[in-house]
């Protein structure tokens, strides 16, 4: 496995504009490019204990961070994910062949990555909307993001669905690619029932067949990147089942 660490993505970008490479010792592999959770106030590239075991079995994981809250605002850590994901289609190929782009993230990386696949003009300004193969949306809020309604100044429990909400963007026209929805049973207080609403509008739009749908059952929100018995990251193994199915 090789690894590198604090990567600009932005040409004298911010100090959060910066991505580590989880690559395995092969030439050539598929590509996960993955944002933390955190709200977009907290959290950190280097997080999540399933990158490298992702590395090890033969996926090159691209891991972003952005700028976040207080010094950031909308759609600044938006920008930040599409530029990250900019950066893996034109500059991957200097560490070996990327057989396949997937993009995901889990709760506000989960956010990040719906509004990527849905408001296509994030990725569009690069020309690469269309470059990504997949999506594994983890937990994240199809509507206005509770920290961007808390920017507005507006209560963060409002159910809002404007720009700022990926579920805003979704239609019959777009061309999406598979996507890996997951939530748990028992997540934050409206994530559950949000998300079947997103699934209901792709169904709506005759976009259903599109995303592949993984409650998790007894658990919180994001509890299930934990460890199996047998030694696996659950989330960890969920994301490579469904890189290996597309």
């Amino acid at each position: 496995m090789r690894k590198y660490q604090d990567i600009a993505y932005v040409e004298n970008g911010a100090e959060a504009q910066k991505l580590d490479l989880w690559l395995p010792d092969s030439g050539s592999f598929p590509v996960f490019v993955f944002f933390h959770g955190g709200g977009m106030e907290a959290g950190d590239k280097a997080d999540e204990a399933f990158l490298p075991e992702l590395a090890e079995a033969g996926i090159g994981v691209v891991s972003a961070n952005y700028r976040m809250y207080p010094g950031a605002k909308f759609p600044d850590f938006v920008e930040d994910a599409a530029a990250a994901v900019d950066w893996t289609v034109k500059h991957i190929g200097e560490y070996g062949t990327a057989e396949k782009i997937f993009v995901g993230g889990s709760s506000a990386g989960g956010y990040l990555s719906q509004m990527l696949c849905f408001d296509r003009r994030y990725l569009d300004k690069y020309g690469i909307w269309g470059a990504v193969d997949g999506y594994v949306l983890d937990a994240g809020q199809p509507t206005t993001h509770f920290n961007v309604l808390r920017e507005r100044g507006v209560d963060s429990r409002r159910v809002i669905v404007d720009e700022a909400a990926p579920l805003y963007f979704i239609d019959g026209k777009a061309d999406y690619p598979p996507m890996l929805v997951i939530v748990a049973d028992n997540d934050m207080q409206g994530r559950y029932e949000q998300t079947m609403l997103l699934l209901a509008t792709l169904k709506h739009f005759g976009q259903g067949d599109k995303a592949e749908l993984r409650v998790v059952s007894g658990s919180k929100h994001c509890e299930y990147h934990g460890w199996t018995e047998n030694g696996r990251n659950v989330f960890g193994q969920m994301v490579q089942e469904f890189m290996e199915k597309h």
